[in-house]
């Protein structure tokens, strides 16, 4: 693949994580304590023109208020 491409893939995957990781924050907090419970997350990633669709699941831990 080229370095144009793959600067681009990177540029790309490092605003999907650093965005993602801000909303789940933001959302935490809205929720308030959420110690002990667990979020099941999911994230579907399609690009249009290609004939794709990713899905990524996990789990995320709640925490209390700091």
């Amino acid at each position: 693949m080229s370095e144009e491409f793959n600067m681009s893939m990177r540029k790309f995957l490092k605003q999907v994580g650093v965005t993602s990781q801000q909303a789940i924050e933001d959302a935490m907090r809205k929720q308030g304590n959420t110690e002990g419970k667990t979020f099941e997350a999911k994230v579907v990633l399609t690009v249009d023109g290609l004939d794709m669709e990713h899905v990524v699941t996990g789990k995320i831990q709640g925490q209390s208020e700091a």
